[in-house]
Protein backbone atom coordinates (compact mmCIF):
# COMPACT_ATOMS: atom_id res chain seq x y z
CA UNK A 1 0.00 0.00 0.00
CA UNK A 2 2.11 2.64 -1.23
CA UNK A 3 0.52 5.58 -0.80
CA UNK A 4 2.23 9.18 -1.78
CA UNK A 5 2.00 11.82 0.99
CA UNK A 6 3.08 14.18 -1.53
CA UNK A 7 0.02 13.77 -3.68
CA UNK A 8 -2.42 14.73 -0.57
CA UNK A 9 -3.50 17.89 -0.22
CA UNK A 10 -2.50 19.85 3.28
CA UNK A 11 -4.90 18.79 5.89
CA UNK A 12 -6.80 15.91 3.80
CA UNK A 13 -5.44 12.99 6.47
CA UNK A 14 -7.12 15.54 9.06
CA UNK A 15 -10.08 15.79 6.89
CA UNK A 16 -10.40 12.07 6.26
CA UNK A 17 -10.21 11.03 10.16
CA UNK A 18 -13.24 14.07 10.52
CA UNK A 19 -15.14 12.18 7.43
CA UNK A 20 -14.58 9.00 9.35
CA UNK A 21 -15.67 10.01 12.40
CA UNK A 22 -18.80 11.71 11.01
CA UNK A 23 -19.82 8.49 8.63
CA UNK A 24 -19.40 6.00 11.75
CA UNK A 25 -21.46 8.41 14.41
CA UNK A 26 -24.06 8.20 11.56
CA UNK A 27 -24.07 4.34 11.67
CA UNK A 28 -24.21 4.52 15.23
CA UNK A 29 -20.64 2.68 15.79
CA UNK A 30 -17.46 3.98 17.40
CA UNK A 31 -14.22 4.68 16.33
CA UNK A 32 -12.91 1.55 17.50
CA UNK A 33 -15.63 -0.82 16.48
CA UNK A 34 -15.51 -3.20 12.96
CA UNK A 35 -17.08 -1.28 10.10
CA UNK A 36 -18.20 -3.74 7.63
CA UNK A 37 -17.47 -1.57 3.90
CA UNK A 38 -20.69 -3.58 2.76
CA UNK A 39 -22.73 -1.81 5.07
CA UNK A 40 -21.36 1.72 4.73
CA UNK A 41 -22.39 1.09 1.05
CA UNK A 42 -25.80 0.30 1.75
CA UNK A 43 -25.71 3.54 4.33
CA UNK A 44 -24.75 5.75 1.41
CA UNK A 45 -27.41 4.41 -1.04
CA UNK A 46 -24.90 2.78 -3.15
CA UNK A 47 -25.84 -0.68 -4.61
CA UNK A 48 -22.36 -2.93 -4.47
CA UNK A 49 -22.31 -6.31 -6.60
CA UNK A 50 -20.48 -8.92 -6.14
CA UNK A 51 -18.62 -9.85 -9.34
CA UNK A 52 -20.06 -13.12 -8.92
CA UNK A 53 -23.33 -12.79 -9.35
CA UNK A 54 -23.38 -10.27 -12.68
CA UNK A 55 -24.69 -12.98 -14.54
CA UNK A 56 -21.86 -13.35 -17.74
CA UNK A 57 -20.57 -16.61 -16.80
CA UNK A 58 -16.83 -15.68 -19.29
CA UNK A 59 -16.22 -12.65 -17.28
CA UNK A 60 -16.64 -14.48 -14.24
CA UNK A 61 -14.77 -17.09 -14.59
CA UNK A 62 -11.74 -14.81 -16.60
CA UNK A 63 -11.60 -12.46 -13.14
CA UNK A 64 -11.76 -15.88 -10.96
CA UNK A 65 -8.85 -17.42 -12.88
CA UNK A 66 -5.29 -15.67 -14.21
CA UNK A 67 -7.17 -12.13 -13.98
CA UNK A 68 -8.15 -12.21 -10.05
CA UNK A 69 -5.27 -9.85 -9.49
CA UNK A 70 -6.34 -7.34 -12.25
CA UNK A 71 -9.54 -6.78 -10.78
CA UNK A 72 -10.62 -4.84 -7.58
CA UNK A 73 -13.49 -2.80 -7.51
CA UNK A 74 -14.85 -0.19 -10.08
CA UNK A 75 -17.75 2.25 -9.61
CA UNK A 76 -20.28 2.21 -12.23
CA UNK A 77 -22.26 5.78 -12.72
CA UNK A 78 -25.82 4.94 -14.13
CA UNK A 79 -26.68 9.02 -14.20
CA UNK A 80 -24.68 11.80 -12.85
CA UNK A 81 -25.42 11.45 -9.47
CA UNK A 82 -25.99 7.12 -9.40
CA UNK A 83 -23.84 4.69 -8.83
CA UNK A 84 -23.22 1.15 -8.55
CA UNK A 85 -19.78 -0.56 -6.76
CA UNK A 86 -18.91 -3.64 -8.89
CA UNK A 87 -16.55 -5.84 -6.36
CA UNK A 88 -14.56 -8.98 -6.86
CA UNK A 89 -15.98 -11.47 -4.56
CA UNK A 90 -12.73 -13.68 -5.09
CA UNK A 91 -10.87 -11.97 -3.73
CA UNK A 92 -10.48 -12.40 -0.29
CA UNK A 93 -12.14 -11.05 2.39
CA UNK A 94 -9.61 -8.22 3.96
CA UNK A 95 -9.20 -7.61 -0.18
CA UNK A 96 -12.71 -7.09 -0.47
CA UNK A 97 -13.03 -4.82 2.19
CA UNK A 98 -10.54 -2.57 1.58
CA UNK A 99 -11.65 -2.53 -2.15
CA UNK A 100 -15.16 -1.76 -1.45
CA UNK A 101 -14.34 0.89 1.26
CA UNK A 102 -11.96 2.65 -1.23
CA UNK A 103 -15.01 2.94 -3.83
CA UNK A 104 -17.24 4.07 -0.76
CA UNK A 105 -14.18 7.04 -0.46
CA UNK A 106 -14.45 8.25 -3.73
CA UNK A 107 -18.26 8.47 -3.46
CA UNK A 108 -17.86 10.49 0.05
CA UNK A 109 -15.11 12.85 -1.60
CA UNK A 110 -17.55 13.59 -4.37
CA UNK A 111 -14.99 12.82 -7.10
CA UNK A 112 -16.87 13.42 -10.35
CA UNK A 113 -17.30 10.27 -12.60
CA UNK A 114 -14.93 10.47 -15.46
CA UNK A 115 -13.71 7.85 -18.30
CA UNK A 116 -11.97 4.88 -17.72
CA UNK A 117 -9.83 5.10 -20.67
CA UNK A 118 -8.34 7.69 -22.97
CA UNK A 119 -8.78 7.67 -26.09
CA UNK A 120 -6.10 5.86 -27.04
CA UNK A 121 -7.20 3.13 -25.49
CA UNK A 122 -5.03 3.48 -21.66
CA UNK A 123 -5.96 3.69 -18.56
CA UNK A 124 -6.90 7.05 -17.45
CA UNK A 125 -5.90 6.96 -13.67
CA UNK A 126 -6.49 10.69 -11.77
CA UNK A 127 -3.67 9.72 -9.14
CA UNK A 128 -4.61 12.37 -6.71
CA UNK A 129 -7.80 11.33 -6.29
CA UNK A 130 -6.76 7.55 -6.44
CA UNK A 131 -4.63 8.35 -3.40
CA UNK A 132 -7.24 10.57 -1.91
CA UNK A 133 -9.67 7.31 -1.95
CA UNK A 134 -7.07 4.75 -0.56
CA UNK A 135 -6.47 7.07 2.66
CA UNK A 136 -9.91 7.64 3.26
CA UNK A 137 -10.67 3.80 2.64
CA UNK A 138 -8.17 3.11 5.37
CA UNK A 139 -9.11 5.55 7.62
CA UNK A 140 -12.77 4.37 7.57
CA UNK A 141 -11.47 0.66 8.12
CA UNK A 142 -9.10 1.73 11.17
CA UNK A 143 -9.16 5.29 12.00
CA UNK A 144 -6.90 6.66 14.56
CA UNK A 145 -8.61 5.82 17.78
CA UNK A 146 -9.04 2.07 16.55
CA UNK A 147 -5.15 2.04 15.58
CA UNK A 148 -4.25 3.42 18.74
CA UNK A 149 -6.11 1.10 20.76
CA UNK A 150 -4.40 -1.72 18.96
CA UNK A 151 -1.19 -0.32 20.15
CA UNK A 152 -1.83 -0.29 23.76
CA UNK A 153 -3.36 -3.50 23.42
CA UNK A 154 -0.34 -4.83 22.06
CA UNK A 155 -2.43 -6.93 19.96
CA UNK A 156 -0.49 -8.62 16.64
CA UNK A 157 -0.84 -7.87 13.35
CA UNK A 158 -2.86 -10.77 12.82
CA UNK A 159 -4.99 -10.41 15.68
CA UNK A 160 -5.75 -7.02 14.59
CA UNK A 161 -6.29 -7.32 10.96
CA UNK A 162 -8.34 -10.18 12.07
CA UNK A 163 -10.68 -8.19 14.34
CA UNK A 164 -10.91 -5.02 11.88
CA UNK A 165 -11.42 -7.24 8.70
CA UNK A 166 -8.33 -6.12 6.33
CA UNK A 167 -5.56 -7.58 5.38
CA UNK A 168 -2.20 -7.96 7.29
CA UNK A 169 -0.96 -5.37 5.01
CA UNK A 170 -3.21 -2.49 5.60
CA UNK A 171 -3.39 -3.00 9.63
CA UNK A 172 0.35 -2.69 9.27
CA UNK A 173 0.06 0.45 7.09
CA UNK A 174 -2.71 2.24 9.25
CA UNK A 175 -0.27 1.85 12.05
CA UNK A 176 3.00 2.81 10.85
CA UNK A 177 1.51 5.71 9.17
CA UNK A 178 -0.68 6.65 12.22
CA UNK A 179 2.43 7.04 14.11
CA UNK A 180 0.35 5.16 17.40
CA UNK A 181 2.86 2.08 17.95
CA UNK A 182 5.86 4.74 18.33
CA UNK A 183 3.19 6.94 20.46
CA UNK A 184 2.96 3.85 22.82
CA UNK A 185 6.63 2.81 22.61
CA UNK A 186 7.74 5.94 23.82
CA UNK A 187 4.96 6.90 26.95
CA UNK A 188 5.71 3.39 28.08
CA UNK A 189 9.82 3.82 28.03
CA UNK A 190 8.76 7.27 29.92
CA UNK A 191 6.74 5.03 32.09
CA UNK A 192 9.24 2.53 32.68
CA UNK A 193 6.88 0.01 31.41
Amino acid sequence: MAIRSDKLRRGFKSDAESICREIREEMGLSLVERLDPLALAAHLEIPAVALSTCGHPDIVRHFRGKAQRRFSAVTVFITETERVILYNDFNSPGRRNSDVAHECGHALLLHEPRPAFTSGGCRDINHVCEQEATWLGATLLVPYDAALAIARANLSLEAAATQYGVSTQLMRWRLGKTGVVKRVAAIKKMWGR
